[in-house]
């Protein structure tokens, strides 16, 4: 998993096999400013489970601005924005 970052977001790219559909990654949200992604495809037994935590710095991510895509070609795309910084 690649992570591009901007001063706006957080934008983390994976190509996951052709194996893996959409209806088989889970994003969560966990305590201590981490994202957790899993993809999965139980019905096979090899090369079919992929899992990444994610930590980002305290007070950096707004949770509630988490937005996946996931193209046909099994790119996964996350877009995770940031809190705006205030300096004094």
């Amino acid at each position: 998993m690649k992570v591009f970052s901007s001063p706006t977001t957080h934008t983390l790219r994976v190509r996951l096999p052709v194996t893996i559909r959409h209806e088989m990654v889970t994003i969560s949200a966990n305590k201590g400013n981490k994202l957790k992604v899993v993809a999965d495809a139980w019905h096979m037994e090899s090369d079919c489970h992929y899992e990444w935590v994610i930590h980002f710095p305290p007070n950096d991510i707004d949770m509630s601005g988490v937005h996946a895509k996931f193209d046909a070609d099994g790119l996964l795309s996350i877009e995770v924005r940031r809190r705006p910084r205030y300096y004094a």
